[in-house]
């Protein structure tokens, strides 16, 4: 099924490859460093602009060929696939590889849907998995395309990609969404932060217009599915977060006697940060120093919380504060570790009555401290992925609601699902619309001729043209409301499906085939663009 073909990027490649002495051979030596330095600039601009023009008649090139054999395709519809990976099925060292900041979601679907046969695109990327959403084309070539865009942007070969990540086509597809919006394929069972981060995709993709119509019906069903989950199950009520969970970790790391006096520090004010300090003051904590870039967003969260101390210093003085600490959290965006093993060394070593080791408690992803950092004598760090020690004590009551909560996902699946076999039926009321107009036109255009335009008004002529529009719409009355379903009532839309299917037969409207050409000549003429 993932059988690799000749990729525009290779072809690319090879044709920069060749043209790279071509293009040295043809500037002549110059004395002057500067203007030979002004050649080799101009010679590889002009082998990148022809590396660019052959990857682009490649990729055209492969949707041609893909309209040649579309007949092959007929027998599905475009498909949701779910491609990625989380924190069930790969380490935090290869999400952190894959991890796509929130800010870069838009230029990501942007990257995904010019891909040859992805229709749209959406991007789920948090600590805990980085989830690709795409309506495809074709499954097989869609899906490899996508595998071949996450191992370029990871660095991480697609044969290695593969043995981490999960596939999930359709009804599966969007379940595992339901599922995800409800908090049921969390480490933390019903935790309510993946929520939020599932409204920010559609958020993210109203305001750069990325998502495509079928994406934005699902993820906003899949925010529903999550809100009556919560609601109805309570399966949120007394679940941890990832941040609570950290806490939860650092005091069972720390000796019972010193645990709520230990020195804590946090490291960014950011939304896990916050709720980090929040639960720390529900454990009793009476201060905090939070490092972060500005105090302001640290000033807000003093202004909320005034059960607890919040000492704020600024990020220049990270270091400092760290070897002040017996606790050191890590909640920032960084793309490389703000702790390596060397920073550790010359921190000061940690009282016995605080167990004698500093512990680094990291909830970034990408990670903030180096794993390195564990191989100091006097410190310890633990990630995202060590959390399940917390989870575990509290999952048999939620794992119960989960089961409760299936039955709503189910409703919800079953209410998206009808409502994309409804949307079936559009080209077709379309097609039949387009077929009558056609005839029309015809025959009163010979009525016309045979009549003579001498011998008629123009009054005349627009009443023979609106009766011809009258007959066509009363003729067709009949079969287009038994076209149009609203998705609801699963009995009617089983008979309009099958209207749809005897129209399509008795009248030769060949949707089905039309609706791929006109998606494959989109994407060949967005590519020569």
């Amino acid at each position: 099924m993932m059988a690799s073909t000749t990729s525009s990027t290779a072809v690319a490649g090879a044709l920069f490859s060749a043209s790279k002495p071509q293009g040295s051979a043809a500037c002549p030596r110059v004395a002057a460093g500067r203007r030979r330095g002004s050649c080799v600039v101009r010679c590889d601009a002009g082998v990148e602009v022809q590396a660019q023009a052959a990857a682009k008649a490649a990729s055209i090139a492969a949707l041609e060929q893909f309209k040649i054999s579309a007949d092959r395709y007929m027998k599905e519809r475009s498909s949701i696939a779910v491609i990625g990976l989380s924190i069930h099925t790969a380490p935090v060292e290869m999400r952190e590889k894959l991890a796509v900041a929130e800010e870069l979601w838009p230029r990501a679907v942007s990257e995904l849907t010019n891909l040859n046969h992805i229709e749209e695109a959406a991007v789920l990327s948090t600590c805990n998995r980085m989830e690709i959403y795409v309506v495809a084309l074709s499954w097989n070539r869609g899906v490899r395309e996508v595998v071949d865009w996450m191992s370029k942007k990871s660095g991480i070969p697609a044969s290695e990609l593969r043995e981490h990540l999960f596939m999930l086509r359709d009804s599966d597809a969007t379940r595992h969404l339901f599922e995800v919006s409800a908090g049921l394929d969390s480490l933390v069972l019903g935790e309510g932060q993946i929520l939020a981060q599932v409204k920010q995709v559609v958020r993210s993709g109203q305001n750069s217009g990325g998502l495509g119509k079928n994406i934005d019906r699902m993820f906003k069903d899949a925010i529903t599915a999550g809100k009556r989950v919560r609601c109805e199950t309570n399966i949120s009520s007394g679940a941890v977060s990832v941040s609570s969970a950290a806490v939860e970790l650092a005091l069972m790391k720390l000796p019972r006697s010193d645990c709520l006096s230990a020195r804590m520090l946090l490291i960014g004010a950011g939304k896990m940060g916050k709720l980090v300090i929040k639960h720390l003051m529900a454990k009793g904590c009476k201060k905090v120093v939070v490092v972060n870039r500005s105090i302001e967003r640290v000033d807000a969260i003093r202004e909320e919380m005034n059960d607890i101390e919040i000492v704020y210093r600024p990020l220049t003085e990270m270091y400092e504060a760290a070897a002040d600490a017996d606790v050191v959290f890590t909640s920032t965006s960084s793309e490389s570790p703000l702790f390596m093993k060397e920073h550790a060394q010359v921190l000061p070593p940690i009282s016995d009555a605080a167990g004698g080791v500093r512990l680094f408690i990291d909830i970034s992803v990408p990670r903030n401290v180096s794993a390195c950092v564990s191989d100091v004598g006097h410190a310890r760090v633990y990630n995202v992925d060590d959390l399940k020690e917390v989870v575990e004590e509290n999952k048999q009551d939620r794992l119960r609601k989960a089961m409760e909560a299936q039955t709503i996902i189910s409703e919800e699946l079953k209410r998206f699902e009808a409502w994309r076999d409804s949307l079936e039926t559009v080209p077709t009321i379309k097609s039949l619309r387009s077929y009558a107009d056609r005839i029309r036109a015809s025959e009163l255009d010979k009525c016309l001729q045979k009549i003579g335009e001498d011998a008629l008004t123009k009054k005349m002529k627009r009443s023979i043209e609106q009766l011809s529009t009258g007959i066509v719409n009363k003729l067709l009355h009949g079969p287009l409301q038994h076209l149009r379903c609203d998705g609801t009532d699963s009995h009617t839309l089983g008979e309009t499906l099958e209207n749809m299917r005897a129209l399509n037969r008795m009248f030769s409207l060949d949707t089905e085939k039309a609706i791929m050409e006109q998606k494959i000549k989109a994407k060949v003429e967005k590519t020569q663009n």
